[in-house]
């Protein structure tokens, strides 16, 4: 039997040993979304972590299986890594096999100028910079690695610090980039799937390379790394005894009943229940 390469072995553990974990909810996820169709170009966004280097391998593989064509790029973003980090993303990629494409931009030099919300502002600055290049390369979609456990914690933050009910959307259409689109391709992966699929190949990636990472604890207002790391605490105790908790989460994004609400939001703007829910399309 012909020795694999590295690449190779890692490709295989998608298909057989995770197959159940990673592979599977990954196509159930762009299924059930419909979040790829014939003929898209897709910009795979990769920061050097896990989870969207695993992203990148996965819709490499989709794209080399698929029934229907659809291109894809990978990009990088270097908003300002230092030489260690830069050449860790350039290695792994080399190991995955992933075609990377490098830009540049200023983002960790802004957010150092500013003492309020510094992750909210590098957020909001990293999914521009994504979109226009993306939007240079001719795609019409971006690909984000956020995963199902992102999804869950998400919805608890809004709850417990945004005072809101709401999480991330498997697409978004983008407001300020016409035609484009955000998708979300690992919605329906686990988290420690991504991680258990890391350690078997012996995969080292980045973790956060900002280097306001502890200020960034400290001032993000909105829930930052901090309150996501109470959250995540908070969900492994629940999981004690009740093992399910997080797909009951998941499941209720899905089955909102408007009959027991106490008021809703749309484009905005904030409506009781006491008001006429037909005339904004809700049939109560």
């Amino acid at each position: 039997m012909k020795d694999l390469s590295n690449c190779q072995t890692i490709e295989r553990s998608i298909n057989k040993k995770f197959r159940a974990s990673i592979w599977r909810p990954f196509i159930e996820g762009i299924k059930q979304y419909k979040l790829i169709q014939e003929n898209d170009k897709i910009a795979v966004c990769i920061s050097g972590g896990k989870d969207s280097m695993l992203l990148a391998k996965l819709m490499q593989l989709l794209n080399r299986h698929s029934h229907f064509p659809f291109g894809l790029e990978f990009i990088v973003m270097d908003p300002g890594y230092n030489e260690i980090n830069r050449q860790k993303i350039i290695a792994n990629a080399a190991t995955l096999e992933v075609p990377i494409s490098i830009f540049q931009s200023n983002i960790f030099e802004t957010v150092t100028q500013t003492d309020r919300s510094p992750c909210y502002l590098c957020a909001r600055m990293r999914r521009g910079f994504l979109y226009s290049y993306a939007q240079k390369l001719g795609c019409n979609k971006i690909a984000l690695g956020h995963h199902f456990s992102d999804v869950i914690e998400t919805t608890l933050m809004n709850m417990f610090y945004g005072s809101k009910f709401g999480t991330m959307m498997p697409k978004l259409q983008s407001q300020n980039y016409q035609n484009m689109e955000l998708i979300r391709p690992m919605f329906c992966i686990h988290e420690d799937a991504i991680i258990a699929w890391a350690k078997y190949n012996g995969l080292v990636f980045i973790k956060c390379a900002c280097p306001l990472s502890e200020s960034c604890n400290i001032f993000d207002a909105s829930g930052g790394a901090s309150k996501r790391q109470e959250v995540k605490a908070l969900i492994k105790n629940l999981k004690r005894d009740n093992k399910d908790v997080e797909k009951s989460i998941f499941q209720s994004l899905h089955r909102v009943n408007l009959e027991t609400v106490l008021g809703y939001t749309i484009n905005g703007q904030d409506f009781s229940f006491l008001d006429d829910n037909k005339q904004h399309g809700l049939q109560l």
